[in-house]
């Protein structure tokens, strides 16, 4: 098993570019299935969340191919299976979104229950619920779900009791070609819904409202497919932003949107930074400054984003002051926690809280990856660590970011992959 070896060192400094959206490429291949012309999608990241989603759309019979561009070609008239088996889906939650569009194009899905980073429940109910709002049955058989349509699904009002990204995305495709208008109240907002919307849109969909709370999906009867590029990971570009800050660097991101970002780049000015932005690239400089501690709380979109909450509380282990972390998405996603403390940071932690009292300097010490963002946290806080630091299980970090050891490269920092 890999493993990231890291010396601690200076500011990062130079200019690093940013890939494809993992959240937003994910339902996007999903959505392939819908079309019955061929579908290409470009500025995919070269990721094992995407690799799986190829496999995956493999296993269904679908044949997928690569062109000299790097486009990806998704033709479904070989699909020969509606079972998305077990080995692929456990080792990846958003293999759940291949459910709606199977069901809604197929009339039949078999999907496994999904699996992914352990960082707390993820009930499928709301999906479920929705899609059966829509006349589908659904049965739970041997650790699958097993859905039906008889004929088409029919457009109908759903109200979703909490704020989903998944249910949203899948109950959005499973709509678009149903019978009829499905409206979705209290959808998600992320950005990664709207490019799945407009990805939709261009290949023949009628939804409006993505990015609001109310999506309103007139159904259609066929999606025809075409071209679509998947929009820039705001996710992967606020943890090379967050390592910048953390380590009073300056740096330069660049094929990004900063307009996803907001709530992101609020709090980093908040920490110290100097941000400058364009249309496709944003600049930040912390001008050798110590970082000062911030509070963040995280919430659905345009709240402070879950998956940057590690990020930042890596920085407020070495900022000036104490910063309070308040996690609402996710009830195991302050793991990173105990491994920062064995670097010398000084966190406490009381139900969904941390309160984060910075230091100096951190010490370097052997650490251990126990998800996709916790990963990117414990690599920041070795570049501000005296000595040499080895962080462990880096399959979870390789889910999420490509390259990321070529990337901080680029930015000065000392790090290297060794086979574990």
């Amino acid at each position: 098993m890999d493993k990231l070896i890291i010396q601690g060192g200076g500011p990062l400094s130079g200019e690093v570019w940013i890939s494809g959206s993992k959240n937003a490429a994910l339902p996007i291949l999903s959505a392939t299935l819908l079309s019955e012309g061929l579908a290409t999608v470009s500025n995919l990241p070269h990721l094992q969340d995407i690799t799986t989603t190829i496999e995956l759309l493999g296993t269904l019979g679908v044949t997928v191919s690569i062109d000299e561009k790097l486009q990806l070609e998704v033709d479904n008239s070989t699909l020969h299976s509606l079972t998305a088996p077990y080995e692929l889906v456990r080792t990846m939650r958003a293999s759940i979104l291949v459910l709606g569009p199977l069901l809604t194009r197929y009339g039949e899905a078999n999907v496994s229950f999904p699996g992914g980073c352990a960082i707390g429940s993820r009930p499928v109910d709301l999906h479920l619920r929705g899609l059966e709002a829509m006349g589908a049955t659904i049965e739970i058989e041997d650790g699958y779900i097993k859905a039906r349509s008889n004929g088409r699904l029919q457009g109908c009002h759903i109200f979703m009791d909490m704020v989903s990204v998944g249910a949203t995305e899948n109950l959005m495709m499973a709509a678009v070609l149903a019978e009829g208008q499905t409206v979705i109240e209290n959808a998600a907002r992320e950005p990664e819904i709207v490019d799945l919307a407009d990805c939709l849109n261009a290949w023949g969909a009628d939804i409006e409202g993505a990015g609001s709370n109310r999506l309103v999906i007139n159904g259609v009867e066929k999606i025809t497919g075409g071209h679509f590029n998947v929009m820039p990971d705001r996710i992967e570009t606020g943890t090379y932003l967050a390592a910048a800050v953390a380590t009073r660097g300056k740096v330069k991101v660049t094929q990004t949107d900063p307009s996803s970002l907001e709530a992101v780049l609020l709090k980093l000015q908040e920490a110290g930074a100097i941000i400058t932005q364009g249309e496709d690239w944003i600049e930040l400089d912390m001008q050798g400054k110590r970082p000062k501690a911030v509070n963040i709380k995280t919430a659905p979109y345009p709240g402070f984003p879950t998956d940057m909450q590690a990020q930042v509380t890596a920085i407020n282990v070495v900022a000036e002051g104490t910063g309070v972390v308040t996690e609402t998405i996710f009830e195991n996603r302050l793991m990173q926690i105990q491994e920062l403390n064995r670097m010398g940071a000084t966190i406490t932690v009381e139900g969904n809280t941390a309160v984060v009292t910075g230091v100096e300097r951190l010490k370097a010490a052997p650490v251990m990856a126990s998800d996709l963002r916790a990963s990117a946290a414990l690599v920041i806080a070795a570049m501000v660590a005296d000595g040499e630091t080895v962080v462990e299980r880096i399959y979870h970090i390789d889910r999420g970011y490509e390259c990321i050891e070529e990337k901080m490269q680029l930015l000065g920092a000392k790090i290297k992959r060794v086979p574990g």
